[in-house]
């Protein structure tokens, strides 16, 4: 087949997120069939990583979308209706080199990445066209909502909410085919929206990459959380755990440590580490090592919606996991076969002082977990699904 992708941000370097996702499906569609991407660039250093993609992708177009044009574009938004991450991500100049590029190439489908780039394939109905939706963006906002935030901050988020969920009912009746990455999601699109064009297409992960290291199961000293340090629910989630959450654990366990390793950290986030029992890393490039110091991976998100990557990674390896409802159900296990699903502050640290004391339980869920993740999760099954709804 002759696929184009459509995406959001430059797929490389494949560190986390949209990235991470785009170049890993594309990694493995590229062995059976041409693919084309048009993507943005946030920068000119974007620029500097397209021959690591030209293996991949037969055509590579790369549109500049500097920030402070997107910020502009937001602020325009404002007195309009459309969400604001879909003004954010506006321009004429990718419309023209999108219809330039479907005047010189004929395509079998089109897989078009997050509610944001809907925008560019909505009036391209002669096109087989499937949306892949990272969660259901509706869900985000809708918990979103519920933890409590600054008087400015809720407001936007009250007007962003109520512009998603009528942009998203929209939209999604007008492609082909919707993907979310868990029954959750798409339960809560069917039950919202009503709507039935809507299958899951998980969320993968490098199983060659990470998986189970000669892992020390007797530490019991570490505790972790990762992922991009600039993201709303991650940010809200490492500031929860340490205010509410660690505290109770250190109770019970005085010498345990806290990790936070992700890039981008902003303020609030490097303002947590004490030089004592919480370290903030930053940027980790090769996580794998950082996930087999950890006795236990940590996420406490309190919004969001889809998979988790840090999940999802800490499986694979065998790290056993304590994290919220956000993303549990997409897993697929039961309670305890490689995660831990706990709601509260009590509870979470309570699994947690559990799991730090019994090196038994620790070792059996992370083989659970390691196990599930090979079986469900890996980027070739991932892919092959992908391929399966792409060319049907």
């Amino acid at each position: 087949m002759n696929l184009l992708f459509i995406a959001n941000r430059f797929p490389y370097p494949p560190f986390r997120g949209d990235k991470l996702k785009i170049f890993n499906l594309a990694t493995q569609l590229s062995k059976h069939h041409t693919l084309h991407l048009i993507t943005f660039a946030e920068s000119d250093k974007d620029y500097d990583y397209i021959p690591a993609l030209q293996s991949i992708f037969k055509t590579i177009k790369v549109v500049k979308l500097p920030k402070w044009r997107s910020f502009l574009n937001v602020a325009l938004g404002m007195f309009g209706n459309l969400p604001l991450q879909v003004n954010y991500f506006k321009s004429k100049r990718f419309e023209k080199v999108l219809s330039k590029l479907l005047s010189k190439e004929v395509f079998d489908a089109v897989h078009v990445q997050h509610l944001r780039m809907a925008q560019y394939a909505i009036d391209k109905k002669e096109l087989k066209r499937i949306l892949d939706l990272p969660d259901a963006f509706s869900l985000y906002w809708q918990r979103r909502k519920t933890v409590k935030r600054n008087f400015l901050v809720t407001l936007l988020d009250n007007i962003e909410s109520k512009r998603v969920m009528a942009y998203e009912k929209y939209i999604l009746n007008e492609f082909n085919l919707n993907l979310v990455c868990s029954v959750e999601d798409k339960k809560f699109l069917l039950k919202t929206h009503g709507i039935n064009n809507i299958s899951v297409l998980p969320n993968g992960v490098d199983t060659h990459k990470f998986k189970p290291m000669v892992h020390d199961y007797s530490d019991a000293g570490t505790l972790l959380f990762t992922g991009n340090m600039d993201y709303a629910p991650n940010v809200d989630a490492v500031i929860y755990f340490v205010e509410e959450v660690f505290p109770l654990i250190k109770k019970e366990h005085p010498d345990v440590k806290f990790i936070i390793a992700g890039q981008r950290p902003i303020d609030k986030v490097l303002a947590l580490a004490n030089g004592h029992d919480i370290e903030v890393t930053g940027f980790i490039p090769e996580l794998q090592s950082m996930y087999n110091l950890a006795s236990i991976v940590v996420a406490p998100l309190r919004f969001g919606a889809g998979t988790q990557n840090k999940v999802l990674e800490a499986m694979a390896m065998g790290i056993p996991v304590v994290c919220s409802n956000i993303g549990f159900e997409g897993l697929g296990i039961a309670d305890g076969d490689g995660a831990f699903m706990r709601t509260n502050a009590n509870d979470f640290a309570a699994t947690v002082n559990l799991l730090l004391s019994d090196e038994d339980l620790r070792k059996v869920s992370g083989n659970k977990g390691s196990e599930a993740i090979i079986n469900n999760f890996s980027w070739e099954k991932i892919a092959a699904l992908l391929n399966n709804y792409l060319s049907h």
